[in-house]
This record gives structure tokens, sequence and C-alpha cells, in this order.
């Protein structure tokens, strides 16, 4: 992802080249360096958004979440079965998507481009007619054509050119109706706006040593510009958190007085903790994923599991459906997308304990569910050789009355 955020040099060229309200922000596409200014004042863009800590965590868990889980290229059976197809496409996804990124690193800017601005692009590297790669467009526009489907300006390295649909990989976030996804920075503006804000009250006021207001008594009356210049002069040497502490000479006739103010009582830390819990709706991260624990809440326990486990199933999955129906309908020929799809491996999301897992394997195993070596296979063991490990067995405790005590064996 840092890779994407180095870039914001050629987004801002190419917003002033084709001066369009979405274009790519440092992380692929949306709405970017323009920013909006937001009711605090503060101006939101990709880059201010992701000097908030709240914002920054957020998107890197999610796309470092989803980049990290396992994807492969299925083929159906006719009886229902499937198969893994280990073919060019499949490394692409999954291994090598250019010469420089790792799949992990490719899918991670990916991920944090739609998560953060709704959109994010790579162009699809073809030699002839097979595709041979996908390389991430930092600064693209898309637009439609008076035919309906889109087009894409794309500014790279200096060169501009325009992309037909078929050569862009286009992954388009919540609310793609339009065909582009929108973006949390445009309609959280406010929000992320306010916890800037925030955060700048927070630096300017510890900057002061934590003592932000005070007045200089004196009984002394028509001072020159020059004595209130050598005051002001003064007080700047000992204002400063590094400089909390020192004496402070005064000359005769003027006196210090504290104007008592903390963060407590000026709301500060309450307003900085509410923007957190605020920035991480937009995002839809609980803020125990990011390290922020409610009033009242630990970061342990069976509660905290089920916040976890809510997350993925309401927060990541959804995006793991996205990105499988985005990989078949752009990657997949159409007359081969009824037998073949991507599919991300979901349990690899959920980590458990030793003891909960083998009592998971146990039951897979009892229940005539999974073989054991279909068990050993996810528990990444070798297959055993004994032809039963490739058997489906089932406890049988459960027995009719007239059966106990018969053995027709």
């Amino acid at each position: 992802m840092i890779q994407f955020l180095k870039s914001a040099a050629r987004g801002i060229a190419a917003a002033r080249t084709y001066g369009a309200g979405w274009i790519a922000g440092p992380i692929g596409g949306g709405f970017g360096f323009g920013g909006i200014t937001s009711t605090a004042g503060k101006r939101v863009s990709s880059q201010t958004a992701l000097t908030h800590s709240a914002v920054w965590d957020c998107v890197r868990k999610t796309a470092e979440m989803v980049s990290s889980l396992p994807v492969d290229h299925y083929r159906k059976g006719r009886d229902g079965s499937r198969d893994k197809v280990e073919d060019d496409l499949a490394e692409i996804v999954k291994v090598s998507p250019n010469s420089e990124q790792t799949s992990a690193e490719f899918w991670e800017g990916m991920v944090a481009a739609m998560v953060l601005q709704g959109n994010g692009y790579a162009e699809r590297l073809f030699v002839g007619s097979r595709l041979v790669g996908l390389r991430p467009l930092l600064a693209c526009t898309p637009e439609r054509t008076q035919e309906g489907a889109f087009r894409y300006n794309v500014l790279d390295r200096g060169k501009r050119e325009t992309l037909p649909a078929d050569k862009v990989f286009h992954l388009r976030g919540f609310g793609a109706g339009d065909g582009l996804g929108m973006s949390a920075i445009r309609y959280g503006a406010n929000s992320i706006g306010a916890a800037l804000a925030g955060d700048e009250t927070a630096g300017a006021y510890f900057s002061n040593a934590a003592m932000p207001a005070g007045v200089l008594q004196s009984e002394q009356r028509g001072m020159t510009p020059e004595q209130s210049a050598q005051m002001q002069d003064i007080l700047d040497r000992f204002t400063g958190s590094r400089k909390a502490g020192k004496a402070m000479f005064l000359p005769a006739g003027f006196k210090w007085q504290q104007m008592q103010m903390n963060p407590e009582d000026a709301q500060l830390l309450e307003t900085r903790r509410f923007a957190i819990e605020d920035v991480c709706r937009w995002f839809g991260v609980p803020p125990i994923v990011i390290g922020h624990a409610a009033e009242g809440q630990t970061m342990w326990g069976s509660g905290v599991e089920a916040i976890l486990l809510s997350w993925l199933t309401l927060g990541v999955n959804p995006l793991l459906i996205r990105l499988e129906q985005r990989l078949a309908k752009d990657l997949l020929a159409p007359g081969t997308r009824r037998r073949e799809y991507f599919e991300y491996n979901r349990e690899a999301m959920i980590q458990m304990d030793s003891r909960a897992k083998g009592d998971l394997m146990l039951k897979l195993g009892a229940g005539g569910t999974m073989t054991a070596n279909e068990r050993r296979q996810r528990l990444n063991l070798s297959r055993h050789p004994d032809p039963n490990a490739d058997a489906l067995l089932a406890q049988a405790q459960m027995t009719p009355l007239e059966l106990l005590g018969r053995n027709d064996t």
C-alpha cells in the first residue's frame, strides 16, 4: 500500500490535466487530492484522511485481512465435484500479478483503494490475446462514453492515454449502482474532518505544555510596543512541552496568573474518543479491531470474540464476495463462467486455539462429514497412506433396540 501512497504528484497532475471531480487518489481511485472542506474547516482528501490514525488503521486492517486470505481458481465437475485450476490466470491472481508486486501487495493496494475511495483500478496486461498480468493504475479517471461504456483516462509517468474498459480491471466498492463505488472520503468528510480538527487541537494544546492560557499581571500602565514585544519574547521562550517545569524570570512589577484548563474540562479527550468511533462507522470496522475499547469494555473475552466474528461476517465477507464476482466477470472468459470461479478460503480468517480446533476435527470426523485425509489436508498435514483414511466414518451409539446383542458380522 505504501507504493500507492507515494504517488500523490501523479494524481495531482491527473486532476489538473482532466479536471474531473472523481479522480484517482493516491491509492487507486475515488475522491482524490482536491478534497472537500468539512464543516470543521479541515480539507479532507485521501492524503489528509490517512494522517488520522483511525482512518489509517481501518483501511490497513481491512486491506491486510482480505489480501492475506488464500484464493483459488476452481472448475466445477458434472458430478458436483470441483477441482483447482493451476493455470496462468491462477498464478496472476494468487502469486505474481506483475513483475514488481506479490499478490498480497497488489491486492492490499486494490482493496485499500476500494475501501477508502470506492474504486481501485489496474491495467490488464496482454501478450496477444493472453492475459499476462495486472498493473495498478495510480492516476485514473473513469468517464462514460456516448455508448454508455466506461473508458479510463490514465496519467502514468508523464504519459497520457485512454484505455477501453476491456483493458482495465475496475474494482468497485459499496454503492456501485452507476458503475462507480461511493467514496468514504466524500461522504464521510464531516466526520473525518472533525477527527482531524480534534487531532490538530490536541497537538496545539500540548505544544503549549498543557497550559494553553495565562495572563501577565502588572500595575504598570502605558507599556510601549517595544516593552510588549519584550514580554512576548519572554513568554515564547518558556512555551512548549519540552520546556515544561522550567523556571520563568519576570521583570519587576509583573506576575504570572495561570488560567486553569485541562483536557477533561475542555472535553478534548471525549471528542477524540467519539471521533475514532465515528470514523470506524464509515469504514465498517469495530473500534476493537483497531485497538480502541469503548468505555467499560476490555480488549479480551468472549464479547470481543463475538465482535470480531461479526466483523468477519458483516464486514470482510461482503468484500470477498465482491472480489470473487469481479474476478470472474473481468478475468474469466464469458464461456467459462458457468463452470469456473474464484473462491476465498473464509476459514483462514478464524484462527482457533488447539483445543477448539481438535474438538472441531473430531466432530467433523465422527459425524461422517470429512475423511481423515480431508481433515489432515485442512490442518496442512500430508495424506495418510492407509486406504481407510479416505473413508467416511460415523458414530453408532444410537442403535435400535431390536438390534442390540446381534452380531451379523
